[in-house]
């Protein structure tokens, strides 16, 4: 590289790898991945090979793409069996949580989109963490202690060793990524399912593949902001900012925040009643973005929404990368709630997520469980053009808050704050019929907040519960304190 790079991600050895990766050579693609894979190891809580992926990945060329990279239900599930066994609702762990995971499939789609540097060498460092252990965080060891069931115990001096997850590196490395869904290790992986009770075989996962798509874009306040679209909530982003617009709010982290979190509400209703896979549910956009979508999303001052389930802490996991010639990748990956599913694959070390919760069992609505079908998904990775160029790459955890945490993050970059001061801002989030927010946020907006009438829980400064977020504006990078990251400017 013949100019800087600028890496973010939550956890300060994932941001050490990636940004020795790409100052040794290797493109945003390489660094992104590199860190990615080092993150399923470390950070197995928020995601592992058995959990799905989102990105956007912009060429020197200046064009952006968009991976799905989100697995489906097995094509042998029985849905009306599900329903005899657990009602009218999901449950939020266990075998019959598990879809296919989408995520290693994802990395192999981003490197034939921009990788340079031999792909085995990028998941060098994660199989060398599985294989030697690593201290975990605190945060990790919270996760662990509060997991309903052990999933991974560090060893007795403390250091977690995930010898199989090793193994399944090796192979990967040396066979790429399609290992995972075809081949020796597939059939493996398949038996180790079957096992535990899942309807996943190995057609599924030989017949998977991720979608390479056009992002979506919204203009807002002379920038372009880009994020993938349904079954992606990235479009609940850019309906958020076109209503921001139209609702001409003078003060919306401050003393319009009642109103900005009404617009959060409404696109969280619509989300809760609409949002599904397209090739099953087509997905009007003009319904999300036309002009009577986001009039009405502008002016509706009601929030709150029934009926949906909270989530414990931990899910997911965003990092960010540029490097000297102008290739940006945004990348979420994640197993939906803390250790997705509570499920390990014994004979592959693979955590398995529960991205099935999201499916609705009401056979009316239109994100019904289906085999083959995809559930709507909370991930949205972001990037932020002005004039053709790029402008920003965002990242954030969060679950279905995301769109909310970004709309908060982007304000204040576009007012001129760097992206650690934009990052490190306390912030608000509305889930189900509550408002959360920080204990230090400006006092205007909780007081606008306090004033919608809608139940209030107030949280320390820097809460992971209200995400973690990354980005990088120009060139310079900021990590979230609510995270174990890192920036890395180079």
């Amino acid at each position: 590289m013949t100019s800087s790079v600028a890496i973010a991600t939550p956890h300060r050895t994932a941001t050490a790898v990636g940004r020795r990766v790409m100052e040794e050579g290797g493109s945003a693609v390489d660094g992104a991945l590199a860190a990615a894979a080092v993150l399923t190891v470390v950070y197995p809580h928020n995601c592992a090979l058995g959990g799905d992926l989102m990105a956007l990945v912009r060429d020197a060329d200046g064009v952006t793409r968009a991976v799905n990279a989100t697995g489906p239900a097995a094509g042998l599930v029985d849905v009306d069996g599900l329903r005899a066994r657990h009602g009218g609702v999901l449950p939020v762990a266990g075998i019959d949580t598990v879809t296919v995971p989408g995520l290693v499939a994802g990395w192999g789609e981003l490197y034939a989109l921009g990788g340079v540097l031999p792909w085995a060498s990028l998941l060098a460092d994660a199989e060398r963490l599985a294989r030697e252990g690593f201290v975990p965080t605190a945060k990790l060891l919270t996760a662990i202690d509060e997991a309903p069931a052990p999933v991974l115990v560090p060893d007795g001096d403390g250091v977690l060793r995930q010898a199989a997850l090793a193994e399944t590196f090796a192979i990967l490395r040396a066979e790429g990524a399609r290992a995972l869904y075809e081949g020796p290790l597939a059939a493996r992986f398949a038996a180790g399912l079957e096992a535990l009770g899942s309807a996943i075989r190995v057609g599924d996962l030989a017949s998977f593949r991720p979608s390479v798509e056009e992002p979506l874009r919204v203009g807002f306040r002379g920038v372009d902001v880009l994020s993938a679209g349904p079954n992606c909530s990235g479009v609940l982003l850019l309906q958020a900012l076109a209503a921001l617009e139209a609702a001409a709010l003078d003060d919306p982290l401050g003393a319009d925040a009642g109103a900005l979190a009404a617009i959060f509400a409404a696109g969280w209703r619509q989300r809760e009643a609409s949002l599904a896979d397209p090739r099953f549910a087509p997905q009007d956009l003009d319904a999300w973005l036309g002009q009577e979508a986001i009039s009405r999303v502008a002016t509706e001052r009601v929030l709150g929404v029934e009926g949906t389930r909270p989530r414990p802490t931990g899910d997911t996991i965003a990092l960010v990368t540029r490097d000297g010639e102008g290739r940006a990748v945004s990348l979420i990956q994640s197993l939906y709630w803390s250790f997705g599913s509570q499920l390990i694959e014994p004979s592959t070390g693979i955590i398995l997520q529960n991205r099935g919760t999201s499916f609705s069992l009401d056979p009316d609505h239109p994100n019904v469980l289906a085999p083959g079908k995809r559930p709507a998904h909370t991930l949205m990775p972001v990037m932020v053009e002005r004039d053709g160029t790029l402008a920003g790459v965002l990242g954030t955890m969060g679950g279905k808050a995301q769109p909310q945490i970004h709309t908060q993050i982007l304000l204040r970059l576009l007012a001129g704050a760097t992206p650690q001061e934009a990052i490190s801002a306390p912030r608000f989030t509305i889930a189900d019929t509550t408002l959360t927010l920080e204990s230090d946020l400006n006092p205007a907006a909780a007081t606008s907040l306090h004033a919608t009438g809608t139940p209030v829980i107030e949280l320390t400064p820097h809460d992971e519960e209200l995400g973690h977020a990354h980005a990088i504006w120009g060139t310079t990078s900021g990590t979230d304190p609510r995270a174990d990251g890192l920036p890395g400017a180079g």
